[in-house]
């Protein structure tokens, strides 16, 4: 990161293009945020900001306003806010290869007035990124007394969900009307990341300082509702239709509409985050809860069945400060509608959709069978013991099977039962015996 001579504050080409290419997706930020995007190993904002002095020079940046913080000792620290010119938001296109038009505006009203929101947007764009820091040389004096000191280890940090080319930031929603020209009640995604091929290939996300009541951002995700279900004609001349956002984005690759995830900014207390997380959630519940569909079950027995997420949005919920230190793979994700904390991937999966229902079906229809193969096979078993123990039946010539009440090689049942019924008509049609003692004239019992 070693100076230039050709610039009045001696940056180097690739300094000047790395605060081009954070504006162009940030719009506006501090040079100490755009140090922790774009080169984190550096020891101070002293690079960045000689390179956004350089640009100022040449008309591609301008410091509209300032802002203040408060750093780790307490200290509240005044730093300017740098936003790109027209001329810079062309040149920023052209290092983050998008069309000019895609580029936005410049961002320098909001700049003007502090930009409170826009600066948390670039603290969570930092969360998202996790920027590798790289091990800086020292800068070499031509009078150097002491040896210098060996660079030192940069620290580690989580995976993150980049590049930052993949990141754009105020992404016209339009429930109506075109991305040109929306019409009322549309919306501005605060971030947007969109990679084709990557295991997440669009994510939503709105960022939450705790201005806003949580009615007015559950409707947010109503509008979100409102744009992911507008269709458009595709253009063909057939009659068909596509979905408006697959127009500009890719596919997710999953069951529903692209997912939205709400980044909570403001330090409060577990539990205050906590609920207000839930109210959100709570309030914006028909638009995220997929619909369920179950099977008949017999009395006594739990139904199983599954949920449908068509026409729903996907939504996820964490706060900043977790964000920042496990990164967003890390178990920070709060899924509305799951049970715990996961990663990103995790939490996007669907375990109670139909694909998961299809499974266990699945695993049913094959125990089915194979209770249904035993028993075929118990029967075919029955039937071969059968077929070796029978005997012509004595009495009619028939085949007999070996049966309770039979003896091998005796008569068959039909046979057994028509001697039992002949036995007991002949014995029905015998007189009966006349009494002891002598006929008619026998003698009498004595009284």
């Amino acid at each position: 990161m070693g100076g230039s001579r050709l610039r009045r504050y001696g940056s180097t080409g690739r300094t000047r293009t790395m605060c081009l290419a954070a504006l162009g997706v940030v719009k506006v930020a501090t040079p100490d945020q755009i140090r922790r995007l774009m080169c984190p190993g550096t020891k101070d904002a002293a690079t960045v900001r000689g390179g956004l002095k350089d640009l100022e020079a040449e008309r591609l940046v301008v410091s509209p306003g300032s802002a203040v913080r408060v750093n780790d000792d307490g200290v509240r620290i005044t730093e300017k806010l740098w936003t790109l010119t027209p001329a810079g938001l062309d040149a920023a296109a052209v290092v983050l290869d998008r069309p000019a038009r895609e580029m936005g505006g410049t961002a320098k009203a909001a700049a003007a007035s502090g930009a409170k929101h826009a600066r948390a947007v670039t603290d969570v764009l930092d969360a998202f990124l996790q920027t590798p820091p790289e091990p800086t040389q020292p800068v070499a004096r031509t009078r150097q007394f002491a040896p210098a000191a060996p660079p030192a280890t940069p620290a580690v940090r989580p995976e993150g969900l980049g590049p930052l080319t993949s990141w754009s930031t105020e992404a016209v929603l339009p429930v109506g009307g075109t991305f040109l020209s929306p019409a009322r009640g549309s919306l501005r995604a605060d971030m947007v990341f969109a990679s084709p091929g990557h295991d997440v290939p669009l994510l939503f996300v709105e960022v939450d300082n705790g201005t806003e009541g949580p009615p007015i951002v559950a409707d947010k995700i109503e509008r979100y509702r409102r744009f992911f279900a507008r269709r458009v004609p595709t253009g063909t001349g057939n009659g068909r239709e596509v979905a408006l956002w697959r127009t500009v984005w890719p596919a997710t690759g999953r069951d529903g509409y692209p997912p939205v995830a709400l980044v909570f900014t403001k330090n409060v207390g577990p539990s205050a985050m906590q609920a207000r997380m839930s109210e959100v959630g709570q309030l914006a519940r028909e638009h995220w809860r997929g619909e369920w569909n179950g099977d008949y079950a017999p009395e006594g027995e739990r139904p199983d069945g599954y949920r449908d997420y068509k026409g729903r949005v996907p939504l996820l919920a964490t706060t900043l400060r977790l964000l920042a230190a496990h990164g967003p793979h890390g178990p920070v994700w709060w899924r509305y509608g799951h049970t715990s904390w996961q990663p990103l991937v995790e939490a996007l999966d669907n375990p109670d959709d139909y694909r998961a229902y299809s499974v266990r079906d699945e695993a049913r229809r094959k125990a089915q069978e194979a209770e249904y193969e035993r028993r075929r096979r118990e029967r075919e078993a029955e039937r071969a013991r059968l077929e070796a123990g029978k005997w012509v039946c004595p009495a009619c010539e028939r085949y007999v099977y070996p049966a309770d009440g039979l003896t091998s090689g005796g008569e068959c049942g039909p046979c057994l039962n028509r001697r039992e019924r002949a036995a007991a008509e002949a014995a029905q049609q015998q007189p009966d015996q006349p009494p002891s003692g002598g006929g008619i004239f026998g003698r009498r019992r004595r009284t």
